[in-house]
């Protein structure tokens, strides 16, 4: 159901600490907060609520409890935590009085991801509107764009055979104990000494030691497959829960680690891909390509993530251009003059190519255009605070629909991180200006 709109009582409590009166309004988090449309935010989200059962978390709250997360780089947890004990926190989510306890659940922000969904898109398209409504972006530079894609890596560790066989035996005890199938043997300790001397053997290049560790490993992976077979057939609803996990640990036994075809590389994720960037600090990457257009030039408050999308099944990167320009004009409303790729776009699919200069391109490259060229690199920069100061360095979050919208809060995060420094910078010469002012009148009008 959806919830009642919250409203200010502009009064006093005899007991509660109002929070306008403990925070400096001219704070660049309280001036956020007041040019960000949440009425706005709150009628597109409408739709989603059901008309029954009870009032659900205030939009204010919950979407301001996600911006807060991407744009300090924070958990879930720890943004929760910081709530409780950060005024300005409070005060951007809609709060008016102080609160000393976090009034929901942590689990609500994952409740709220799931919900969103498509929709996650209108937060970064209000980033752009506020970015523009404070004079960080200017509408110019929507028009000369840089395209470039990169690896949001998956929350796992390097994909080793024994590592894989390991937790695929894990993984299936765990889903036996919760199910309550009765295993003849569960292989736990067997399988802990074969990984642990797997590694050790191939660290110390005794590959017939470390081959026969594996045999060890596939051996009691298709002994727990086939005893898990034979305990739950004829159970339906239980088939169905291990139907997918038995897939997934076959073709973990049965892949090698040279093959060619799809490999899996994670039982927890099977949805990671293995990427290829060409990197010589890392030459193999485990996650999901994602695409990140930004401005060329760089707009007063810096250069701002226009779109932001994940490509599973890893697309060769000129086949998914013309999508992304469509999706990024739709999402800015305005039209796409010029935009700049790297030479991983050759042979792209755009419905008006002449428009795409690509790196190193020599015909029809002169004047405005190549010095803009030039600039193409500098969204280079900008993936690297994606990752180190966002999320999009590691996701967190599960399954496919985690990996899109990982990669959309990330670029929201960077955007109002943006906007921050803005605000902060125009207080800064403002109160310079103001000092100068008092400065020049007090050498006019000296002390007798």
């Amino acid at each position: 159901m959806r919830p009642k709109k919250p409203e200010t009582t502009r009064s006093g409590d005899l007991f509660r600490a109002r929070l306008d009166q403990i925070i400096n309004l001219r704070h660049e988090l309280a001036q956020l907060a007041g040019q960000i449309d949440w009425d706005f935010i709150d009628g597109e989200i409408a739709p989603l609520y059901s008309d029954k059962g009870r009032p659900g978390i205030p939009t204010r709250f919950a979407i301001g409890l996600l911006l807060l997360k991407h744009i300090y780089g924070l958990s879930d947890e720890a943004v929760c935590e910081r709530w409780v004990y950060d005024p300005y926190f409070q005060f951007f989510t809609g709060e008016e009085f102080f609160q000393h306890e976090f009034p929901h659940e942590r689990s609500d922000l994952s409740h709220w991801r799931k919900r969103l969904g498509d929709k996650l898109e209108l937060l970064l398209a209000e980033s752009l509107r506020v970015a523009h409504a404070s004079g960080a972006l200017r509408s110019k530079d929507l028009k000369r764009v840089t395209i470039d894609t990169t690896v949001q890596p998956k929350n796992i560790s390097f994909p080793t055979d024994a590592k894989l066989l390991h937790a695929a035996i894990k993984g299936l005890n765990r889903l036996a104990t919760r199910q309550g199938v009765q295993l003849r043997q569960s292989y736990l300790r067997i399988a802990k000494r074969a990984a642990m001397m797997a590694g050790r053997y191939a660290h110390a290049k005794q590959f017939n030691r470390h081959r026969r560790e594996l045999r060890i490993l596939r051996t009691r992976l298709g002994r727990l497959i086939r005893d898990i077979g034979r305990k739950i057939a004829g159970h339906e609803d239980i088939e169905a829960a291990f139907a997918l996990p038995l897939a997934n640990a076959s073709q973990i036994r049965g892949q090698q680690q040279r093959q060619r075809g799809w490999k899996l590389y994670s039982f927890h994720a099977p949805e990671t891909e293995c990427i290829g960037k060409g990197k010589a600090s890392a030459p193999y990457e485990f996650g999901v390509k994602v695409s990140i257009v930004t401005t060329n030039a760089r707009a007063p408050g810096g250069q701002f993530v226009l779109h932001a999308k994940a490509l599973p099944g890893n697309p060769y990167d000129g086949h998914t251009l013309k999508a992304v320009i469509e999706d990024t004009q739709k999402l800015t409303g305005c039209e796409i003059e010029r935009g700049y790729v790297d030479k991983g776009y050759r042979g792209h699919d755009t419905e008006n190519p002449r428009r795409i200069f690509i790196s190193g391109q020599k015909r029809g490259v002169f004047g405005v255009i190549k010095r803009e060229l030039r600039r193409r690199s500098a969204i280079e920069p900008v993936i690297g605070h994606l990752k180190a100061e966002g999320h999009l360095g590691r996701s967190y979050l599960k399954g496919r629909a985690g990996d899109a919208a990982n990669a959309i809060l990330s670029a929201v995060g960077h955007n109002f991180r943006r906007i921050l420094a803005w605000l902060r910078d125009l207080f800064c010469l403002f109160l310079i200006e103001v000092l100068r002012l008092l400065i020049s009148r007090s050498a006019l009008n000296p002390a007798c």
